[in-house]
This record gives structure tokens, C-alpha cells and sequence, in this order.
């Protein structure tokens, strides 16, 4: 199907000189933008519907309208729509076909609207759907973390801080932690969606209308929790992008330093985890590598997405109000937004369920270090010494391990005594990993039995998702 024949502008009557044909491809989006014709035809079958409530277009006109914009939309999605850059944007190529297809009715669907508070909708709706596929993949890692950290919540590794040894924690204590952080990301997220909800459409170029339009029939018929109530500002601004991209980032922010860890735990270094085959690829020169391409790809596409974020927030910073065509630059960077995250969620939601905790170089890890050191002083605080002195011990104990190659945990009672006389037969409860991650026994410590009561917290919160 072809719409060549129709190649005029339908705004050309203002100008005695065609456009020149490099700023003709230089100015339109067609390019990029033709990726929300779904939501330009639904914003436009609402208008058509509206148009005719107030009587502005009678019953066999939007009978036309509706007709000929499902044609538009068969052929665009048969891939037998002819794209125009002479048309500039998604909104006048589909106009042109429209009219084209069904005469001069088509030319009265833009009665009451402008393409300033058309693609401000456009773009509203397209985020409100990626918002809602979103969700979904969230809620689907989110499943993941838990399943992991229940069948992990006994397996006992190493807690680091400065990425040194500081307390053995669980591994399922370990996966409940970026569990709560996706859970922010998203509360974040619904909480974007409250106000990307809102209808733009009736601001019209900047000013309004004198068209008797009902906006909230239209808001009603396209799902719009509320009504842009400034046009000036329906029509010109873009910080639902931009909150949108903030969270994004934050997400990604989040899911990066989740892969360096998977990197690190993967390797020969740590061994902690295997990543599954179908997760990593090998060298062409080394053939026992197996390389976490997965999550090193995810690490390195955040990058991406912070920079768009700056892009909009920059695109935004100087423009007065109202519309400007600088605009036009919003959307490629919110496009691949949604493509970085969606891709990245998918990747994690589908590896992380997968992954293969190896307990006991876990649990070997967290004999090294010293990582029960806090215990032994928390003990001697229990037998009545200042937490200072007893910080003070623990370090002339710790001091001696390292000369000596031997664990607090490896020591006679007798060394022990040597340090300070109040130790005496039951340190060795508290020494051990097992005794120092059940101690921990309080909402939101490591304790295995913590863990599975968050775990049936957790299950409970996604239940209500």
C-alpha cells in the first residue's frame, strides 16, 4: 500500500518556497516518533468521539474516521504504510492517509487540537504503557529474589563492607537486600505513573480552545486519571519524562551494582555462585573462559540511561514556554530508555531464579577474615567489660590470628584467656558462624529464620501487587 500521491504538506499553505530537502530531513521525526502510531490513533479515535458528543462531527463522519484510522493502523502494522518525511511526524502521515482515504473528513479531525497537545498525549500514553509492561518484569525479579532467598536462607557467606571481610551474613538475607531496593524502584515507578496519567490534550497549541470540546470525556475514553489544568503548561512540558527516566536510572543504578557483584562472585577468585551456560559466552582464544556477558552488559548499559537523563533534563533547562521544537529531541532518548530497561529486566528476572550458590565456598570465605571479630567483642560486653576495652581485645586477638594463621574460632581457650580472663568455654557458641548469623534474630537481621519470615513477607507484598 502506498500513499505517495499525497506528498503535499498539509501545512504548506503559509510558505512561497518549498522547504529545502536537507532541513526537511534534518527537522522530522518520523524516523523515531512512527513508534507510537498505536497511541496516536487511540488519541485520535478519543477525539473523533469527542468531536462528536459536543456536535462538532456527526455520527457518519466519525464512522468514516474510525474506519479509515483501523485501515491506518492494518497497514502500518502489515508494514505496507508508506512513511513520509515530506509529512515531518507520525501525526501528519497519519492525517495525510487518513484524508486520503476518506476525503475531506479527515481534515476535520485535528478541529480542537494541535500536534503541541497531541504528541504531549502521544508520549503520555506511550509511557503509561511501557509502565505497565514494566511492572510486570519487575514483579517477575522480584519472584526470582524470593525463590532464591528461601532456598538459600540457611547458606551462610561473608558480609563485606569496603569489600573487605566484616560479618557472615546469608545468602538469603544477601538477595533480600536488592529485593527491597527493586521494591522502591517499584513504588517509584507507580508513583510516576499518578502523574504521567494526566491529559493534555485540549491545551491545543498553547491557549485553548473556542471549540466547545469536553476534555473530560476524552480523559474518560482514553484512561486519564486527571486534567492538565494550565495549557500553556499541557503543552510544554516534560518532567513526566523525566521522572520517568529518574527511575529508570535509579533501577538500572541498582541493577549494575547487582551485576558487579554476580561478576565478582562468579569468578575464579570467589567461585561463589555459576552463572548458567545459557547466561555467558567464551573467548575465541581461551577456551576455559566462561564469561558473564549478562550482567557485565547490563553494568555497562547504565551508562546509557543516565546519559539520557541528562539529555532531557538538559533539552528542558532553557526552553520558555510554551512548545518548542527542541521537543522533537525528547523521545529517542526516552525510546531507548524503555528498550535498556526492559531488556535489562528481562535478563535479570530470567537469570536470577537460575543462579547456583556454591555453600561451600561460601561458607570457607567466611572463615577467612575474621568475620566473627564483632561476636567475640559483643561477648565480652555481655561479661561486663566497656565495648571499648572489649573492642580493644578483640583487636590484640585478631592481631595474633594474622601472625599466627589461625581464625578466632581456631584459637585454644587458653590463648583466648591470654587476651582477657572473662572468656571462658561457651565463646566458642558465639565464635562459630552459625551461632553469629542466628544471633542476629530480630526484623530485618541475617537469621535463617528472619530470612523465611521476610521471605513470607515479601510473598504477601507481591500478592498485593
Amino acid at each position: 500500500m502506498s500513499n505517495k500521491h499525497n506528498q503535499q504538506k498539509l501545512s504548506s499553505a503559509r510558505f512561497s518556497e518549498s522547504t529545502d530537502a536537507f532541513v526537511e530531513a534534518f527537522t522530522a521525526s518520523i524516523q523515531f516518533d512512527q513508534r507510537m502510531y498505536r497511541q496516536d490513533i487511540q488519541g485520535s479515535i478519543a477525539h473523533a468521539k469527542m468531536l462528536t458528543k459536543v456536535g462538532i462531527l456527526n455520527e457518519s463522519e466519525l464512522r468514516d474516521i474510525l474506519d479509515g484510522l483501523q485501515q491506518v493502523q492494518n497497514e502500518i502494522e502489515a508494514g505496507e504504510f508508506n512513511w513520509s518525511i515530506q509529512q515531518e511526524d507520525i501525526h501528519m502521515n497519519i492525517e495525510a492517509r487518513l484524508t486520503h482515504l476518506i476525503g475531506i473528513t479527515g481534515k476535520k479531525l485535528h478541529t480542537g487540537r494541535s500536534r503541541n497537545d497531541q504528541v504531549a498525549t502521544d508520549i503520555r500514553l506511550f509511557i503509561r504503557d511501557e509502565i505497565d509492561a514494566i511492572l510486570p518484569e519487575l514483579k517477575r525479579l522480584q519472584e526470582g529474589l524470593i525463590e532464591l532467598a528461601s532456598r538459600e536462607a540457611n547458606t551462610i557467606m561473608p558480609g563485606f563492607t569496603h569489600l573487605q571481610t566484616a560479618q557472615p551474613v546469608t545468602f538469603g538475607h544477601h538477595m533480600l537486600a536488592w529485593f527491597e531496593m527493586i521494591k522502591r524502584d517499584v513504588e517509584r515507578l507507580q508513583d510516576c505513573r499518578k502523574r504521567v496519567n494526566t491529559l493534555p490534550l485540549g491545551s491545543a497549541a498553547l491557549a485553548g480552545t473556542t471549540y466547545p470540546i469536553d476534555r473530560e470525556f476524552t480523559a474518560k475514553l482514553l484512561g486519564f486519571e486527571r486534567i492538565t489544568e494550565n495549557s500553556l503548561d499541557g503543552v510544554s512540558d516534560r518532567d513526566f519524562a523525566i521522572e520517568f527516566t529518574a527511575f529508570a536510572a535509579t533501577l538500572m543504578m541498582h541493577l549494575s551494582r547487582f551485576s558487579e557483584e554476580l561478576v565478582l562472585w562468579s569468578s575464579a577468585q570467589f567461585q561463589f555462585i555459576d552463572l548458567p551456560d545459557r547466561f555467558c559466552t567464551g573467548s575465541s582464544i581461551m577456551p576455559q573462559k566462561k564469561n558473564p556477558d549478562v550482567p557485565e552488559l547490563v553494568r555497562g548499559k547504565t551508562g546509557r540511561v543516565y546519559g539520557h537523563l541528562m539529555s532531557l533534563l538538559t533539552l528542558m533547562k532553557s526552553q520558555p514556554l510554551a512548545y518548542n521544537k527542541d521537543n522533537q529531541e525528547d523521545k529517542e532518548p526516552l525510546f531507548d530508555t524503555v528498550d535498556t530497561v526492559r531488556g535489562s529486566l528481562r535478563a535479570f528476572a530470567d537469570m536470577i531464579p537460575a543462579i547456583i550458590v556454591q555453600k561451600e565456598m561460601t561458607y570457607e570465605a567466611a572463615k577467612r577474615g575474621f568475620s566473627t571479630a564483632t561476636d567475640l567483642a559483643d561477648y565480652l560486653v555481655g561479661k561486663g567489660l566497656a565495648f571499648r576495652d572489649s573492642h580493644e581485645v578483640v583487636g590484640l586477638a585478631v592481631a595474633h590470628g594474622i601472625q599466627t594463621g589461625q581464625d578466632l574460632s581456631e584459637m585454644s581457650l587458653e590463648t583466648l584467656q591470654g587476651f582477657c580472663d572473662k572468656i571462658t568455654e561457651d565463646v566458642f557458641e558465639v565464635l562459630t558462624l552459625e551461632g553469629s548469623v542466628a544471633a542476629r534474630d530480630h526484623l530485618g537481621g541475617t537469621a535463617p529464620n528472619q530470612v523465611r519470615a521476610a521471605v513470607e513477607r515479601a510473598k504477601a507484598y507481591l500478592m498485593s501487587f
